[in-house]
């Protein structure tokens, strides 16, 4: 079960889209770790550089995503910039 919840969030966070690249958050390589206990679901992301204005709006849409998910009793979603993003983090294809 958790790991069908796993690959539901996987899914919900490809539908989250950087703006300024236009590829989702697991394309870029943004998402660093993902946790799933008992309904609660604890992610961990970065965005391309520290200092990046849409931060918490990318943030935000990945936990909203995330908590309208059939199964999430809980959704967190952390930003982190350690490790640094680098592009070799993009998957193949990405673009």
């Amino acid at each position: 079960m958790a790991e069908d919840l796993r690959a539901a969030v996987l899914a919900a966070l490809r539908g989250v889209v950087d703006p300024e690249t236009g590829r989702d958050l697991v394309a870029m390589g943004l998402v660093y770790d993902l946790a799933v206990e008992n309904g609660a679901v604890a992610v961990t992301m970065t965005t391309t550089t520290r200092g990046c204005p849409l931060s918490e709006m990318l943030r935000a849409g990945a936990e909203a995503a995330i908590a309208a998910l059939p199964g999430v009793a809980r959704a967190s979603v952390a930003l982190t910039w350690e490790p640094p993003w680098t592009p070799d983090r993009i998957q193949a294809g990405a673009f």
